[in-house]
């Protein structure tokens, strides 16, 4: 709050009694409706506004008490805006109800101050939010709830009445309100609601819109020291008794000073005059409108603690930059409690220190700070000691180690070739380089007043385009008109600099002349690259790829305007959108205290509302339609720039936002012939601006991809130039940064032979930035391509062009699936349309070129893939069919042509949706069973089961795989494999067949004595009961095998059991009837070798188990010895031997005398 002033406490009163009496305003005014204000009320009105109160009482010796009342009638704000700008959020509430115009006793002066505030202003807006304390104080000020309204000096008071309930407004609750103000700023503001917010709230509000508005009905007293030096010492005492009684609070207060001013050495004597709150603020105060800082910090921390109020915090920043544009020193204010605050951030040394990247929350807000301090630096009124100042704050802020930087992913590079990277910035050096830049230059001074050049000026640049002249280049372009040549980013930090502080005019022509500068230079480097290629011979065709036939260039300018801090060139466009009048204009220019206009001052951070189209007045020597030329011409240049990619993954996307909004604007553009003229030059230069544009030749492979910005281009230039469409598309579909180096490679290399991660096409490994964004780059890469393919579906020789350069630049198999999917669901229309086979071509080449990429990838999604390919084909008909079987090994695996290929194109579904005749159906048939041999000659342990089953017709071509399949199972065919096999065979009725590739599925299997639960006990038990189902002869084959590789004891035993059973019944063994079968018994071959196998496998299985046994699996071991009891029974001598084997384990094992007695008592031994 500001200090009170001092007032004297002696003497008589400079200025005579009042003469209205009590019950009259001191500064009401007799003047009538419609008479011009009066020279007192002129020269009050400026006093009031400029000149502290003490200043006016110490200047003059005596000033007239009505002159005095005029000054003090004047002194309160007359501006609307400003009580809505410390109320509101930027955008948000309505304007202000106007409410002057129905009061009648508003007098002709108080009219003259403040009737286009109440008369400019409209109704409640559709959408408004209630909760936005203005408009809640316009409510409660259209209800007449402001009451008791007194203006003593420069305190106002009153009360004002709200209800407690919207059910039941009888139901009020009255708060008191107070505000100081000085100089037409309300320095300080108090209400019983206690309201705790970064806004006044709506008791506030209302009261001084009842002062703004209803001025004359406010009664007005001089300052209450004016009072008090016209009572004598009766009245003084008694005035005081009186305000004691009335207030027993003060009583303790009152004592304290009473027994001050007794003592004659207290600091109260010894000071001159009392202070007085009504008289305004003192000389040496900074007078300034309210700011609760505390909330403002509160926050902020909040923000930084929770990461709650994100809006708010949006906002804030927005209402700096509303303050910034009003001039309100309250703007720098606030962005410095907002820096200092973060800079407390605990979060801050990890993300410097300790490589911990910034949260993607916190990342916005410090670009917002870093953005807003460039602004208020280049302010171009400020003096040099402001500008000092804050030069020394911000660097003291980015001296400190917790400062962030501007690149927040920035890490140190340690590979091998890289070079050696600048050091990190922090985000005040932007602030600091603009605090080097001035306003004195003579030829920016001369663009901001918008002074054409002179005769002379023009002559002189003729004279320098013929080499006479030196240094007026930067002055006149070739047209005579005034350029301005800077560092683009700066320049139009100038800008912003300039429409942040209200100067839109100057703003505007400064944005005029920096386009024409970017034009000019890029017309000089079109004309440069043009002399430099033709005095180059170019080097024959190598094979290289396009881009590589002559060497790259680096970009012309070393920081990319796309994804930059300032971002300048949506600054640009959106100052000459606004001059255009397609964006939704809004008064940003500074608050006048006479100026009474309320609409919104807040900031758009779009870049304009472009969906008007643009009109033809004049304004400023210029035309609103060369201003929307400007525009478009400016948005093509900065997205058409070559940039090299930015590194950290916030900036890559920071780019990729601002590419996006930026575009989506210009997509709002309705062409006209002119701008479709200026369009298809400004294309036609980026063409052929060489290395300062990203469509030239040779572009850099660290350079930003085109993709988005070319297919934008693309659609904007296929109706009124198609040729020069398609040329941008084919120019820009390429990806440097893994484009070819050899086209005859099969896989794409990068630059310097670096390669992109296999399986992760999201990261270039070995490289400088990391292309974090890889995906969506490779993503737009796509949508580019498939917009062409489908414009030029009409035209085959241009459709093949698209698909080569498609073909040729597309690394990612992903992305050339969804292109072949995007072009044949374009084919195939869904009404029932024809089908487009040029389309339909395309899309299935795509697809084979995709299932060539990936033909050796493990892990990638190609069932898929290889059953659309098949659908693809079958719509383009029976001979793409017939060419995908002949030539299936350069597109799949054996597997999947037998397993999918070949089986789908001959399934019933297939033959009946192509509608073949039995000829090309047997051709088809053919044809797969061709495929089926050579796939199992290839791989036959993958493939051998689909192969015999797309071979069941083809005897020939069955017989073929079948003995291939049987010379390949010992050598790389495993034991599940062949009983696959086996089981097929033995369905289909050969059981020799399936007994001979059992016998070697069993060959191919080892069965150890603990795996009592081997996946394979099924197919053992089939085999053995097929060999028996054959006859004695092949069971003994299978026995004999069977004792080789099985040696668990209880299978074994299950085998030996099954075979003393019948054998299962077949029909017929290959045409010829069953055999007499003869139940065989465990005394005769083959069963006795298979018995003695099994008790051999008992005993060895036991003194296993008994080497590691411990006592928990003692009755297992029980239960075990239970079964081997069971086998031994069978033998003849059984019994005999299974005593003789107990005797001897309670022998060798006698050291487990708890397992042997539990043997002995089971079995009685």
């Amino acid at each position: 709050m500001m200090a009170a002033n001092k007032r004297l406490c002696c003497g008589h009163s400079y200025y005579g009694a009042s003469s209205a009496g009590p019950g009259v305003p001191v500064g009401a005014s007799s003047a009538a409706p419609g008479v011009p204000a009066s020279l007192l009320d002129a020269a009050a009105r400026a006093v009031a506004a400029n000149v502290p109160f003490q200043r006016v009482e110490q200047s003059f010796p005596r000033v007239p008490e009505h002159v005095l009342g005029r000054i003090v009638y004047w002194s309160f704000p007359r501006n609307e805006r400003y009580i809505r700008m410390y109320s509101s959020f930027v955008g948000s509430g309505s304007s202000v109800v106007a409410s002057a115009s129905s009061s009648s006793s508003t007098s002709a002066t108080a009219a003259s101050g403040s009737a286009a505030a109440t008369g400019s202003v409209g109704g409640k807006e559709d959408g408004e939010s209630p909760g936005v304390p203005f408009d809640r104080g316009v409510r409660l000020l259209e209800n007449g709830a402001v009451d008791e309204v007194l203006q003593i000096g420069f305190h106002l008071s009153g009360s004002v009445k709200e209800p407690t309930n919207g059910l039941f407004p009888d139901q009020e609750k009255v708060f008191k309100v107070s505000v100081n103000f000085d100089r037409c700023k309300i320095t300080s503001v108090k209400c019983g609601c206690d309201s705790r917010d970064i806004f006044w709230c709506q008791h506030v509000v209302a009261l001084s819109l009842y002062r703004i508005r209803k001025a004359d009905n406010v009664q007005i007293r001089m300052p209450i020291s004016e009072t008090l030096l016209q009572m004598t010492r009766e009245q003084l005492q008694k005035f005081s008794q009186y305000l004691i009684s009335e207030h027993n609070d003060v009583l303790p207060t009152a004592q304290r000073l009473a027994d001050e001013i007794m003592e004659s050495q207290s600091t109260i004597n010894m000071l001159q005059g009392a202070p007085d709150p009504t008289a305004g603020g003192s000389v040496d105060d900074e007078y300034c409108w309210h700011l609760d800082e505390e909330q403002i910090l509160k926050l902020v921390k909040n923000f930084l603690t929770h990461g709650s109020h994100s809006e708010q915090l949006t906002s804030i920043f927005e209402k700096v930059r509303e303050m910034l544009r009003a001039r309100d020193s309250n703007s720098v204010r606030m962005l410095t409690l907002i820096t200092e605050q973060f800079l407390t951030d605990p979060r801050l040394p990890g993300w410097r220190t300790s490589g911990i990247p910034t949260t993607e929350k916190c990342r916005p807000p410090w670009d917002e700070i870093g953005a807003l301090w460039v602004c208020v630096i280049l302010n171009p009124q400020a003096t040099a000691a402001k500008k000092s100042t804050w030069w020394q704050r911000l660097k003291s802020w980015s001296e400190l180690p917790v400062c962030p930087l501007e690149d927040g992913d920035a890490r140190s590079s340690d590979a091998v070739g890289v070079q050696a990277q600048p050091l990190p910035q922090t985000i005040f050096h932007r602030a600091l380089e603009a605090a080097r830049l001035s306003w004195d230059d003579c030829h920016l001074e001369a663009i901001l007043r918008c002074n054409q050049p002179t005769a002379e000026l023009r002559k002189n640049f003729r004279c320098m385009c013929m080499g006479t002249v030196n240094g007026l280049c930067t002055l006149v372009n070739s047209s005579g008109r005034r350029i301005w040549l800077e560092n683009i980013p700066l320049s139009c930090a100038r800008v912003e600099a300039l429409r942040s502080h209200g100067y839109t005019d100057e703003a505007r022509r400064l944005a005029v002349a920096i386009v024409l500068g970017m034009k000019h230079q890029q017309r000089l480097n079109c004309l440069s690259y043009y002399n430099r290629k033709n005095m180059v011979p170019q080097p024959a065709h190598t094979g290289f790829s396009s881009s590589y036939s002559q060497r790259y260039h680096p970009p012309a300018s070393t920081e990319g305007w796309i994804g930059h801090p300032l971002d300048p060139i949506g600054c640009i466009f959106t100052t000459l959108l606004e001059a255009s009048g397609s964006a939704t204009k809004d008064n940003t220019g500074p608050i006048s205290e006479d100026e009474c206009s309320t609409c919104g001052v807040g900031r758009n951070t779009e870049y304009g509302d472009c969906s008007c189209q643009h009109t033809y007045t004049a304004s400023d020597g210029l035309g609103k339609e060369e201003y929307y030329c400007l525009a478009l011409e400016v948005a093509l240049m900065g997205l058409g720039q070559q940039r090299m990619m930015l590194p950290g993954v916030y900036a890559q996307e920071k780019a990729v936002k601002q590419e996006g909004k930026l575009i989506t604007q210009l997509e709002q553009f309705e062409l006209d012939d002119v701008l479709i003229e200026v369009f298809r030059e400004q294309v036609h230069m980026l063409l052929e601006s060489g290395s300062g544009s990203g469509l030239g030749h040779g572009v850099h492979p660290n350079s930003a991809p085109m993709h988005t910005f070319a297919k934008y281009l693309f659609v904007k230039l296929l109706p009124c130039d198609a040729d020069l469409a398609f040329r941008v598309g084919l120019r820009a579909m390429r990806l440097p940064v893994l484009e070819a180096i050899d086209d005859h490679e099969d896989a794409p290399v990068g630059h310097a032979g670096q390669q992109p991660m296999p399986g992760n096409p999201g990261q270039v490994i070995g490289r400088y930035p990391r292309w974090f964004n890889f995906a969506h780059v490779e993503a737009r890469q796509c949508d580019l391509a498939a917009t062409m393919l489908y414009a030029s579906r009409d035209e085959p020789q241009r459709l093949r062009t698209v698909l080569e350069c498609a073909q040729r630049n597309i690394c990612s198999s992903r992305q050339l699936f969804k292109l072949a999917q995007d072009a044949y669901e374009c084919a195939i229309p869904k009404a029932g349309a024809a089908r487009h086979r040029p389309l339909l071509e395309a899309a299935l080449e795509l697809g084979l070129q995709v299932m060539r990429l990936t033909l050796n990838r493990p892990g990638w999604h190609r069932n898929e893939m290889v059953r659309w390919l098949v659908k693809c084909a079958t719509e383009l008909g029976y001979e793409a069919l017939i060419d995908l079987m002949k030539l299936w090994y350069s597109f799949f695996t054996p597997s999947e042509a037998t397993g999918t290929v070949a089986s789908t194109i001959v399934s019933p579904a297939t033959l009946v949706h192509l509608g073949l005749d039995f000829v090309l159906q047997e051709e088809l048939a053919s044809c797969s069973c061709v495929l089926a041999v050579q796939c199992v000659r290839k791989d036959a342990p993958n493939c051998a089961l689909s192969a015999l089953t797309l071979c069941e017709k083809n005897v020939h071509a069955f017989d073929d795989i079948y003995v291939h399949i049987v010379d390949e199972a010992s050598a790389s065919m495993s034991w599940s494999q062949l009983f696959a096999v086996a089981r097929y065979l033995e369905r289909r009725t050969k059981a020799l067949r399936a007994h001979k590739v059992a016998l070697l599925g069993m060959k191919n299997l080892h069965v150890a004595h603990n795996q009592d639960s081997h996946p394979a006990i099924n197919d053992i038990h089939w085999a053995c009961g097929l060999s028996h189902s054959i006859g004695k002869n092949e069971l003994t084959c299978m026995i004999q095998v069977v004792i080789e590789n099985i040696h668990c004891a209880t299978i074994l035993s299950d085998i030996l059991r099954r075979c003393t059973l019948n054998a299962p019944g077949i029909s017929a063994i290959e045409g010829k009837h069953r055999p007499s079968l003869v139940i065989l018994t465990y005394d005769k071959p083959p069963l006795i070798l298979l018995l003695n196998a099994v008790l051999s496998a008992y005993v060895n299985t036991m003194h296993a188990r008994l080497a590691h046994i411990s006592p928990r699996h003692y009755t297992d071991f029980i239960e075990f010895l239970c079964k081997a009891r069971e086998a031994f029974l069978l033998a003849p001598d059984g019994r005999h031997s299974f005593a003789h084997l107990i005797e001897n384990m309670k022998l060798v094992y006698k050291g487990k005398k708890k397992l042997m007695l539990l043997i002995s008592e089971r079995f009685a031994l």
